[in-house]
């Protein structure tokens, strides 16, 4: 149990505390077209989508057909701005570090319980889009598993991830759409120079789009997933 201080605008300073609770978390498998043994892209949507949204954008990676693909449901859900769809988000800056935990041990499980029950072989792929790109990176350095590439689409590296070491970081694929207002050229700059820096083995492709899926990307996505498989 962790307490803190929140001021409250009667002077008062309630004690605040946090609890672990129980929850149960969802996400989607899509077998591959052909038997056998298959290498697992595991996929994290961005703020206020949802996992079948993102299973759809797996999809139409060229080649990843022949990978077992999973679409990770957020634990945050909340309906859509338009009240037809469950949405989700990550995580907000409230009670950060544990959600942070949380997420990270989940997706821990998701992979456990995913390569329990279908044949996988060892190549392990994290995408994720917008605030689903934090989720990916946190997985493949900390989610318990060996992982052989991060697809990054429009969406930053975590501040808590810049120091770590050179051998603990996989391929990286980063996408930015042009008119991206979110995330920024800047911010590109400084996720390849911070990645540089630790010796990560990062490379980037600039679209002409925004903050989505294009083409482009999706074809760029393909050729680096078929180099690690």
């Amino acid at each position: 149990m962790i307490t803190e201080t929140s001021a409250t605008p009667d002077g008062t300073t309630p004690a605040v505390h946090t609890i672990e609770a129980a929850t149960h978390g969802r996400y989607l498998v899509e077998p591959p077209g052909a038997p056998g043994t298959a290498p697992l892209l595991v996929g994290f949507h961005g703020y206020g989508e949802h996992a079948e949204r993102h299973l759809a954008e797996l999809r139409r990676i060229p080649g990843s057909g022949r990978w077992l693909r999973v679409a990770v449901q957020s634990l945050h859900r909340h309906y859509s701005a338009d009240r037809r769809h469950v949405v989700g988000s990550w995580m907000t800056r409230q009670d950060r570090e544990l959600a942070i935990a949380d997420n990270t041990a989940y997706v821990g499980a998701v992979v456990d319980a995913v390569r329990q029950h279908y044949a996988t072989a060892a190549t392990l792929v994290y995408c994720g889009f917008s605030q689903g790109v934090a989720m990916a990176y946190r997985a493949a350095l900390r989610g318990g598993h060996a992982c052989s590439g991060v697809i990054a689409l429009a969406g930053d590296v975590p501040p808590e991830l810049r120091s770590e070491p050179a051998a603990a970081w996989p391929p990286i694929l980063i996408g930015r759409g042009r008119n991206d207002a979110w995330y920024t050229q800047d911010k590109l700059e400084g996720d390849l120079a911070s990645l540089e820096r630790a010796g990560a083995p990062a490379e980037a492709l600039v679209f002409d789009g925004g903050h989505e899926w294009t083409a482009a990307f999706r074809d760029a996505a393909g050729r680096f997933l078929a180099k690690l498989c």
